[in-house]
């Protein structure tokens, strides 16, 4: 297996960033058909400008995450923090890093949180979709699999992923492709859920794209033998838990809230030597 896409002016472009870019790209696609919902009024610019502040936070995020957890493969070699050629980027820490890059536009832009929250909305399915593309950048890199498995089992797989999954002398589990096909899934529902949405329901396919998310991650994780660890709990499944729990507050929140109600339009009265 090959992590080298190809070679461009001498440097190696590696399959991991070519299946990240190409899973930014599907998710700017499918935030750009979410925000043609004309009754939410969302402008696809106002997403693209948001964007621009969370991605580079996000990829920040992403490997600050990673390194914080494995620090004493780094804390010698710390010019090592900057490579992120060959993996190294955990989604929660990019999550954490585009949060703050979005509150940092709303504050700079001042948005309301309301329409922030629609254009959350919008880009909620792009972004576990994206999250399913690059996945396949792991597989390339022959990492983030399970466990060791039986030919038998691998064999049910095609075969390049048996191929991509035999390591070492050793099949192993392609969490990758679970986790792949779950977002996938999960991302067809929420764009099904994002124009069912009701007008006043701000932030639910969020809210949703948190719980969706987590509850896959949660199970897939315990396959892994890479995770990243804190105490004797795996990270990733702690912050799933938390992440999910926030959402179904959210849920509970926004769907036993009465709308507000818009204020009647108030008459004017005219001079009667206005009027012509």
């Amino acid at each position: 297996m090959d992590p080298v896409a190809f070679r461009f002016f001498g440097i190696d472009i590696m399959w991991y960033a070519v299946l990240i870019m190409a899973g930014v790209l599907l998710g700017l696609l499918v935030a750009k058909f979410n925000t043609t919902r004309a009754d939410l009024q969302l402008s696809f610019d106002d997403f693209l400008d948001a964007f621009l502040y969370a991605f580079p936070l996000a990829i920040i995020g992403a490997r600050l995450y990673y390194v914080a957890f494995e620090w004493s493969n780094y804390k010698d070699h710390l010019i090592e923090i900057l490579n992120i050629r060959g993996g190294g980027l955990a989604i929660h820490g990019g999550l954490i890093g585009a949060v703050a890059g979005v509150i940092l536009y709303k504050v700079i832009k001042k948005k309301p949180t309301a329409y922030m929250l629609s254009l959350a909305d919008a880009a909620a399915p792009g972004l576990i979709l994206a999250q399913a593309v690059g996945r396949w950048g792991n597989f390339m890199n022959q990492e983030a699999h399970g466990g060791p498995v039986t030919k038998e089992f691998i064999q049910q797989f095609p075969a390049f992923i048996q191929e991509g999954m035999y390591i070492n002398g050793q099949y192993f589990h392609p969490t990758f492709l679970y986790e792949s096909t779950w977002n996938i899934l999960m991302g067809i529902l929420l764009i099904v859920l994002f124009w069912k949405r009701k007008k006043h329901h701000e932030g639910t396919i969020l809210a949703w794209y948190m719980i969706l998310y987590s509850l896959g991650r949660f199970f897939i994780e315990s396959l892994r033998t890479d995770s990243l660890w804190v105490g004797g709990l795996r990270t990733a499944q702690l912050i799933s838990v938390i992440m999910g729990s926030l959402g179904i507050l959210y849920l509970i929140y926004q769907y036993t809230r009465k709308p507000k109600e818009m204020p009647a339009p108030t008459e004017v009265e005219t001079d009667p030597q206005d009027v012509k």
